[in-house]
């Protein structure tokens, strides 16, 4: 009778606690009217909030971006930064590199620190100064088309603070193996994480935020057949092999991919 009694007042208490809220601030930033709409339009694919909240992102934090492309993420981390007091770094790959102009508005993004990744480059800042790095669908080029891919992971985590967080997105080739050398742009999730504990991460998390049980991962143009690529043809002026269906690969939506998050032990 104890134990019962017990047992529903544990019920009642649990069923009295919050939920864990989301970050207003960062849910702000995500439905900010600067997005590009084309980039909005993409978060059902890549699920920002659920991301960002699961690699730890926090109020304040330096947060260092790699390779951020057009700034798809850039468009959510550098107004959060400015809101939050944080700051937050891009790493290009040459040193005279920027975001498109847009992101020169300080009234919007704050100030946008631009730092250096490349074969050739130095640290990405001083050493044990961030508190994540964050590498979205980057890791197959590394792999294939620069092979700086131990450089890059020693350099994050030079980078990072005791405890720290690596924040890892890349297209999944599971339950394949990627013995094309990432060249149709999927890795294995095993590679990735053989990669990062080589250079002294541990494994902290894995998600399926971003799972896409639909993506066959056996496309023509490697994953780069799917959205928001595209891709129809071999080459610019070529025409598309017979039979295929634009209809098809968009109606699998973009990669199925990993989302990981590695710790830098304190």
């Amino acid at each position: 009778m104890i134990l019962r009694t017990m047992l529903i007042a544990t019920a009642f208490v649990a069923l009295a606690l919050p939920a864990v809220a989301a970050d207003a601030k960062l849910t702000t930033a995500i439905a900010a009217s600067s997005r590009a709409p084309e980039n909005s339009a993409r978060d059902g694919a890549r699920h920002p909030q659920a991301s960002l909240e699961f690699w730890g992102l926090k109020p304040g934090q330096t947060v260092v971006e790699i390779s951020p492309g057009g700034g798809y993420w850039s468009e959510i981390l550098a107004p959060y930064a400015k809101a939050t007091g944080g700051k937050y770094f891009v790493a290009m790959g040459k040193p005279d590199a920027r975001l498109p102009a847009k992101f020169a508005d300080k009234a919007v993004y704050g100030d946008i620190h631009y730092t250096v990744f490349s074969k050739n480059s130095g640290p990405l800042a001083a050493p044990g100064s961030a508190d994540i790095v964050i590498t979205a669908r980057n890791i197959h080029n590394w792999i294939w088309e620069t092979g700086e891919v131990d450089k890059a992971m020693k350099d994050f985590y030079a980078v990072l603070k005791p405890g720290g967080i690596l924040a890892v997105e890349e297209h999944r080739a599971d339950p394949r193996p990627d013995s094309d050398g990432a060249k149709s742009g999927y890795v294995a999730t095993q590679h990735v994480i053989d990669l990062a504990t080589k250079a002294g991460f541990k494994l902290d998390a894995k998600s399926e935020i971003n799972a896409n049980p639909k993506d066959t991962k056996d496309h023509p143009f490697g994953v780069w057949t799917l959205p928001p690529s595209r891709q129809s043809s071999a080459g610019k002026d070529q025409p598309s092999p017979p039979g295929f269906s634009r209809a098809k690969y968009d109606a699998i939506g973009e990669s199925d991919r990993m989302t990981l998050r590695f710790r830098k032990p304190a």
